[in-house]
């Protein structure tokens, strides 16, 4: 099979032969549908201190059709898309996840996609374990069923944030994961919602989803929750200026190299 592989940070994406993977006992294998490109990929190729593995075959937001399973759980032909996460040699056996019932939080983990001995689905098949995988429902196309892990992380992020009714919300950064913020913020009631976004592109399609657009978080005025949704260094500092007494920073976006903050601007808030 044919996959794209990370070799050199900075450098592209090389398209090489691969072995086609088989099915070991409680996987299955995918032909990969459709697969997004997530930020994290993005970030991951670039020189950082925690570098990617070279060798890596990058992917992590995929639905695809089985075609091989060895498990009870899917046959071929089932449309699925899947948690990417691989548990470590001692939880793989019970294929019921990590015993420690640490999820993805677990150091003992691997991600799919993001080492290189998990191959993602940058690549014509993926395997992953049956457990993770998830049935897409009869009607929905596949390419919108790939956009479920990135609007699980908005989901996931908005959840973190508690009770959002009637809460004006400023959302920091426009991209896929922002934009997933704002909706299901606007679903669990937020008042207002007010997005910093530098990109004219990006600012046009928050605006499409009834947020009202800002080119500076420091332009925002006393939002309660704020949600980081960029990754960058000095967008946490802002977010912490720009805060009111007893508002809520919900981290989203992944930093990946140093950053710095003052810690007395933290104090102020509960």
């Amino acid at each position: 099979m044919r996959a794209a592989v990370f070799h050199t940070e900075g450098q592209p994406l090389g398209i090489e032969n691969r072995q086609t993977p088989v099915a070991q006992p409680g996987d299955i294998v995918l032909r990969v549908a459709y697969c997004g490109i997530c930020g994290s990929d993005l970030h991951a190729t670039e020189p950082s201190p925690t570098p990617l593995e070279p060798g890596t075959v990058l992917g992590h937001e995929y639905a695809g059709i089985v075609t091989q399973s060895a498990s009870p759980l899917f046959a071929p032909g089932d449309r699925v898309i899947g948690l990417p996460l691989r548990e470590c040699e001692d939880c793989r056996p019970s294929g019921t996840g990590c015993r420690d019932r640490l999820g993805i939080h677990c150091p003992r983990n691997r991600i799919i996609g993001l080492a290189a001995s998990e191959p993602g689905a940058y690549a014509e098949y993926v395997t992953m374990p049956a457990h993770h995988a998830i049935r897409v429902p009869d009607g929905l196309d596949l390419k919108l069923a790939a956009l479920t892990e990135p609007l699980a992380v908005g989901l996931h992020a908005v959840r973190a944030a508690g009770a959002l009714l009637g809460a004006r919300v400023l959302v920091v950064g426009a991209g896929p994961i922002g934009l997933a913020v704002v909706l299901f913020a606007r679903a669990a009631g937020a008042s207002e919602i007010v997005v910093a976004e530098p990109g004219e592109a990006r600012r046009a399609l928050a605006a499409r989803l009834g947020a009202t657009i800002v080119e500076s978080a420091d332009a925002a005025t006393n939002p309660a929750v704020i949600f980081e949704c960029v990754g960058v260094p000095g967008v946490l500092a802002q977010c912490m200026r720009v805060a009111p007494l007893h508002g809520r920073i919900i981290v989203v976006g992944v930093c990946r190299v140093e950053d710095r903050v003052m810690p007395r601007v933290a104090m102020k808030i509960a």
